[in-house]
């Protein structure tokens, strides 16, 4: 992967192959494993690694829209490598040179990094009890977590787990196959993006090689763009799958709906209603797409220009698309049936794939809180905090 040009038509090109099977597998919660390894074989997985290290460094822009690309046509495969760039962005922000220069390698070569982040049973998502503590010259690793999303996928599982004194998180890279200790079960069990292997990861007192552990707290003492980076990607995924609502709700619009019965027209295409309804929902789907390119280029400069200013704005700006994302994704994915009529809801057409994936996805994060953040900074000129989830 050279440049982003090249990123984009690698997106199109897999997204064509992707989307053929992607009812299917969601039907019978087959994982995508033959379809991660085109991935990784495009080169995709490797476009972020900076160019200093030999890779593409495609734009925020161009990240973005190669997700998009890939959740209008799998949803589930649009949210897979999420934590995978994630941690290719946490690496380049937070990790020694030694460390950067091992992993951004393995990446570009095609390995993937899966993520053991979230725990279930804490007071907050953020109340870890995965520890790691130091044992000798390594570290000793004991937790469990959850929403382990890429985990079964991956060539290497990156664990976020606290010290006790104090309690900072670090980022532990752990040999997907080759680690004693180590516990993957497929047990994600949501009506929702159901192919993407998010079940349960279980760490056993497993001993961590010193090199292969760094301090993630220090992208969030002094701001950066870690967090708007993150929810950049998950935005990306709601447009995408209300992009994929939109093409698929005209296809069975155009081919199976009927008009009224007592409104006197005879193809539904010319139901001046419908029609109102397609340009309302085309003028939604536009404003997301252009929010996610606003949002793309501010955390490009975020990157590029680092500062207080640079990465408060790239958070405002992606609070403001996710919001805006959310809702489009949640509305086509409903709309698609009041468009297309009864016929939509038979189960072998399997189109309330995109509801179901938009009302998992959009759960990752409150938008409620993200409306509180960008009135706050607007009315009371308030930043955000820095978190992972702004």
């Amino acid at each position: 992967m050279r440049d982003d040009a090249e990123a984009l038509a690698a997106a199109h090109e897999l997204a064509a192959t992707f989307a053929k099977g992607a009812s299917e597998r969601d039907r019978e919660r087959r994982l995508p494993w033959a379809e991660i390894e085109l991935y990784s074989g495009s080169g995709l997985l490797a476009m972020t690694v900076p160019r200093d290290y030999g890779g593409a460094g495609v734009s925020a822009v161009t990240l973005a829209e190669v997700i998009a690309i890939i959740s209008a046509a799998d949803g589930s495969l649009g949210q897979i490598p999420q934590s995978h760039f994630y941690m290719v962005e946490a690496l380049r922000l937070g990790a020694p040179e030694a460390m950067k220069r091992f992993f951004f390698q393995r990446v570009l070569e095609g390995d993937r990094l899966g993520n053991a982040l979230s725990e279930i049973g804490g007071k907050h998502a953020a109340d870890y009890k995965t520890y790691v503590r130091r044992d000798g010259d390594q570290w000793r690793l004991d937790g469990r977590k959850f929403y382990c999303t890429g985990a079964l996928f991956a060539h290497w599982v990156a664990c976020v787990a606290v010290t006790q004194d104090p309690r900072r998180r670090h980022i532990c890279f752990l040999p997907r196959d080759a680690t004693p200790g180590l516990t993957l079960v497929d047990d994600w069990s949501g009506f929702g993006q159901k192919t993407t292997g998010s079940g349960t990861t279980i760490f056993d007192g497993i001993l961590v090689p010193a090199d292969r552990v760094f301090d993630h707290e220090t992208a969030f003492e002094n701001r950066t763009r870690m967090g708007s980076f993150a929810q950049l990607i998950h935005a990306a995924i709601d447009v995408g799958i209300a992009r994929g609502a939109f093409t698929i709700g005209l296809d069975h619009l155009r081919k199976h709906a009927r008009p009224y019965g007592a409104s006197g027209i005879d193809k539904v295409t010319d139901d001046p209603h419908m029609i109102a309804s397609v340009g309302d929902l085309k003028v939604r789907m536009t404003a997301a797409d252009a929010m996610l390119e606003r949002a793309g280029e501010a955390v490009e400069r975020a990157g590029r220009e680092p500062s207080d200013d640079t990465v408060i704005a790239a958070s405002i700006a992606v609070a403001e698309a996710k919001i805006v994302a959310n809702d489009v994704a949640l509305l086509l994915g409903s709309k698609l049936f009041e468009l297309t009529g009864t016929r939509a809801v038979l189960e072998h057409l399997n189109l309330d794939i995109f509801w179901r994936n938009a009302r998992t996805h959009t759960l990752h994060d409150p938008v409620r809180w993200k409306y509180h953040f960008v009135g706050d900074y607007w009315l009371n000129d308030r930043p955000p905090p820095s978190t992972g989830t702004l």
